[in-house]
């Protein structure tokens, strides 16, 4: 089958297209006919070996962590999914940027029916990284105040909807250029980050959803009430992702380490630091599906490549300014 893969570490220079071998289907699993897949910032730290000393992969490694396809075949022990079913999924490890994978039944979801593969492809990473954050973690309510950081971006476009869908007031931070289009999708409060900063115009949120990392992570405790909370996809890493990617003892007790001072610092002012990573999870984003079928979360799609462009892709999305995702053409349904 084709397929996007790398041989070591690298940079985009180093992504192939070439021929793998069809992934064998496991009794828990589906065999999927990839028509579309997208590609994050998450794939180019993966191919640059960013996370190598924590999560090694096996060379050659097939790229891409979300997609949307057709199964061809079920496993033995599969009763929720049939042969056809048009479905979309966070990918369990990668392999997405292939035309066949092969994904456990509990990551996968049926596609929303009133979108196309494209706009389904882009859904899985973002909105399940939205839905973990807000409703399984910081469980917002309504009335509630919430700061999503980078509002253009592919977890911005989508949490800012699901803040609203949830009743928050939702403040966002964004490029001038960016105001109408974050205040479209359901931003209540708008921060150009280049003419004014976010810890002097807010105060009092409940909870601050931080894509950035840095700086901003820093400064975002400074907008935060006593009781509430941040959630970073971004910043360092704590004992729960620690324990959720099982490294090696030295590891396992470096890893906390890292996020102490953000952890120190937070709950001295009475909040809560925690580092989210997203799992797959095919009943969460079933009711993903839900709130799109629904109208309340419209998927974003800046630009769409054919499998061939895929170099031109991952440029795009390295420039940081794509609004909302940026999605591969894998196959012709």
């Amino acid at each position: 089958m084709k397929a996007a893969y790398i041989n070591r570490y690298g940079n985009i220079d180093d992504v192939q297209v070439g021929e793998q071998p069809k992934p064998s289907l496991s009794k828990d699993a589906v065999l999927v006919k990839v028509h579309a897949a997208s590609i994050n910032p998450v794939d180019i730290r993966v191919l640059e070996g960013e996370f190598k000393a924590i999560l090694p992969v096996k060379f050659p490694f097939i790229l891409g962590s979300d997609f949307a396809g057709t199964i061809i075949e079920v496993g033995s022990n599969v009763t929720q999914f049939k042969a056809g079913d048009e479905v979309y999924a966070k990918i369990d490890l990668n392999g997405a940027f292939a035309e066949y994978t092969v994904v456990q039944q509990s990551s996968l979801a049926l596609k929303p029916q009133n979108i196309s593969m494209e706009l389904a492809a882009s859904l899985p990473l973002v909105a399940l990284t939205a839905w973990q954050a807000l409703v399984e973690i910081a469980k917002v309510q309504p009335g509630q105040k919430v700061l999503i950081h980078a509002g253009s971006g592919g977890v911005g476009s989508i949490a800012i909807q699901l803040a609203k869908s949830l009743g928050a007031t939702v403040a966002t931070t964004t490029s001038g250029k960016n105001t109408r289009w974050v205040r479209e999708l359901g931003a209540d409060i708008i921060i150009d980050y280049k003419a004014a900063d976010f810890e002097q115009e807010l105060k009092d949120y409940d909870m601050v959803l931080d894509t950035q990392g840095g700086k901003t992570l820093e400064k975002s405790l400074n907008v935060v009430k006593r009781g509430g909370r941040i959630i970073s996809i971004s910043g360092p890493p704590d004992q729960a992702f620690a324990e959720a990617v099982n490294p090696n003892r030295f590891l396992k007790c470096v890893i906390p380490l890292l996020s102490w001072s953000i952890r120190h610092k937070a709950k001295k002012r009475g909040i809560t630091y925690s580092f989210l990573f997203m799992q797959p999870n095919g009943q969460q984003l079933s009711k993903i599906s839900e709130l799109v079928e629904a109208g309340k979360i419209k998927p974003i799609v800046d630009q769409t490549y054919d499998f061939a462009q895929i170099k031109e892709a991952f440029q795009c999305v390295n420039t940081g300014r794509s609004k909302g995702k940026v999605v591969l053409k894998i196959a012709e349904l």
